[in-house]
């Protein structure tokens, strides 16, 4: 349950725990306050949001803006921004100012934010890898815990499986996940479909046939394994069926084997019924092309 943090107002659990941080604690006592940070989310008044001065993207594409904005005004904030505090009444944003611009655009007043504290970058990366050897977390939870450390610890999807023991593939695999519409991400966060039904939902670019595809697979209750031949069905081109043979007639069939006795050599006889058609003469070598042109010649 996100702890709502209004003006001079924090949530009580996590104005201990900035309490705690702020005085004079052990590191040990440290590294659990920012443990327990790590996962805990607050909702935050986006007028509370400053802008990172040194965010390197300052280009968004305003119709993918609008969009999220307009998705955002029905399904809310699902992924979390990350910001930093400065005071008690001041934020600063580490990650997430497209969710945060079209937040304002959807007109909303706060959002889920994850809290970070200033130079908590080692203990933070620590956190969250604990955060993700964690037993029950839903696919949704795994990929948003990916995502912030690649954001907020500068990892790349390499750096980052070398951290938590995966694969590669494991890591943009699950980060797939996140680009998933809203309905989708829910069933996985409910366990209603596994992180393999997502990442073959994922692999589908139109948006309705990715719908239509995810209801198929809750209704008939559809295994991995389905859902990966479902997709494949409606995305993947049937192989092109081999032209069929056509039989040469037993008239043109004594022509070619006429001609492979005279010359010595492999001759195709191709005709197409209608009085047309070709005669081939292979060879192999440059001496045999001589051989086959002084038959030609009458040599």
């Amino acid at each position: 349950m996100a702890k709502k943090v209004k003006k001079k107002e924090l949530g009580q659990g996590i104005r201990a725990l900035l309490s705690n941080m702020e005085s004079e604690e052990s590191p040990e006592k440290q590294k659990e306050v920012v443990r327990e940070l790590s996962h805990t989310v607050a909702t935050i008044s986006l007028d509370q949001i400053e802008v990172n001065p040194f965010q390197p993207r300052n280009e968004f594409d305003p119709k993918a803006l609008e969009e999220l904005s307009e998705s955002l005004k029905v399904h809310g904030v699902i992924q979390p921004i990350t910001v930093r505090r400065l005071n008690d009444e001041a934020y600063q944003l580490i990650s997430g100012e497209r969710r945060l611009r079209a937040s304002k655009m959807a007109g909303l007043t706060e959002v889920p934010a994850y809290i970070r504290l200033a130079n908590d970058q080692e203990m933070l990366e620590m956190a969250l890898v604990e955060n993700i050897q964690r037993q029950n977390l839903n696919p949704i939870e795994v990929a948003q815990t990916y995502q912030r450390l690649i954001d907020e610890c500068d990892l790349t999807h390499e750096n980052l499986a070398d951290r938590i023991g995966k694969k590669r593939i494991t890591v943009t695999h699950f980060l797939g996940l996140l680009k998933l519409p809203p309905q989708i991400q829910t069933a996985l966060k409910e366990k209603r479909i596994s992180a393999g039904h997502g990442k073959a939902l994922s692999g589908i670019d139109d948006l309705a046939l990715q719908l239509s595809l995810f209801n198929e697979v809750i209704s008939q209750g559809l295994s991995v394994r389905a859902t990966e031949a479902l997709r494949k069905k409606y995305t993947e081109p049937a192989p092109a069926k081999p032209a069929p043979k056509t039989s040469l007639p037993d008239a043109y069939k004594d022509v070619q084997d006429q001609l492979c006795d005279h010359f010595g050599s492999k001759v195709s006889v191709k005709a197409d019924g209608k009085g047309k058609g070709q005669i081939v003469l292979k060879f192999d070598s440059d001496d045999e092309l001589n051989r086959l042109l002084d038959i030609i010649e009458g040599n």
